[in-house]
């Protein structure tokens, strides 16, 4: 019944961010995302004292013998990692949407469906990774070397050979769809000379789709490092996908400003596959999780902001440098 609630919790807040907070269908400015992403991360961390009093009171199956406190640290530090690692994705959704020329009115539109989509995507492939280090032992390794591949592969590949892989394939799907060049409100079909056309929304929206499954691929294995409590899992999995469009739309306009925390979901993609190798012979302990990502994505955020006003002072600089050569010119 847990499950059922709580499949039901996720879909009221769906209603909600459809029929109230977006019932106009009106851009989401800089301003209210910033409003919005405090709401669903007061909301995923609130609901971290629901899971303290699920599994105090004994209301989910704790097959791993969790204690309430562990459990709780386990959500947060859950939470955090699928948040962490849905920063790369961000930069791959500005990316369709720019490839697909999506205004910015119906960006929240095909986010919405997308999240849908990866719900039950997510759901499957949770599922069949819980079962799999749960009957497999050496799954662990598996995912674990795995999960250190993808940090080094993500570390040595740069932003134009993502964009140039990305640009292949929004041509294929562009031939696979038939996809129109004119929108249609926010409809995802259209009709042109009698024949029926996907309009740019639903190639958005079906790249959106195959780039979730590919990043839960890294996502999924990096949680199960920390626990293989499949509602715990799924739980702080559904938080970070629903807080995903309002982050979006916050940073939308400053991804390229936090580059740096490229180096910081390496640094925890690369702890938690150690932690994965390692789990057969030593445990770390939930605090020094928990610490290790939250100090690793800081580092990330102030390293970036230093740097990037560090690129603004030199810039200034060179201006008036440059004025400075123009005055003694004349």
């Amino acid at each position: 019944m847990i499950w059922i609630y709580f499949t039901l919790l996720i879909l009221t807040l769906l209603a909600i961010d459809l029929g109230v907070l977006h019932k106009k269908g009106q851009e989401l400015n800089h301003r209210k995302a910033a409003i919005e992403t405090t709401f669903w991360v007061s909301i995923a961390l609130l609901f971290s004292l629901a899971v303290l009093w699920l599994y105090k009171s004994g209301y989910v199956d704790n097959s791993k013998n969790l204690r309430p406190s562990d459990a709780l640290v386990k959500y947060i530090t859950g939470y955090l990692i699928e948040l962490s690692l849905s920063v790369d994705n961000l930069f791959v959704i500005a990316f369709i949407f720019t490839s697909f020329k999506i205004p910015t009115k119906f960006q929240h539109w095909v986010l919405f469906w997308g999240i849908l989509g990866a719900i039950v995507f997510r759901a499957s492939l949770i599922g069949v990774g819980v079962i799999l280090i749960n009957k497999i032992s050496w799954m662990t390794y598996v995912f674990g070397l795995f999960l250190l591949f993808t940090a080094f592969r993500m570390l040595s590949h740069s932003d134009d050979d993502e964009d140039e892989g990305q640009s292949k394939m929004s041509n294929r799907i562009r031939r696979w769809l038939k996809v129109s060049k004119n929108l249609n409100g926010n409809k995802f079909w259209t009709r042109e000379n009698g024949k029926k056309l996907a309009t740019p929304l639903l190639a958005a929206l079906v790249m959106i789709e195959i780039t979730d499954v590919m990043f839960a691929l890294d996502s999924i294995p990096a949680i199960l490092a920390v626990t293989t409590d499949p509602f715990i899992v799924y739980s702080s999995n559904m938080f970070a996908i629903l807080g995903l469009r309002s982050l979006y739309f916050f940073l939308a306009h400053m991804l390229r400003k936090f580059h740096y925390l490229k180096y910081s979901v390496f640094a925890i993609l690369v702890f938690v596959s150690i932690k994965l190798l390692a789990s057969h012979h030593m445990e770390f302990p939930e605090w020094f999780s928990l610490t290790f990502i939250g100090v690793s994505l800081i580092m990330g955020i102030i390293v970036s902001l230093q740097k990037r006003k560090q690129k603004v002072a030199r810039w200034r600089e060179a201006k008036k440098a440059e004025r400075r050569k123009r005055s003694t010119r004349e």
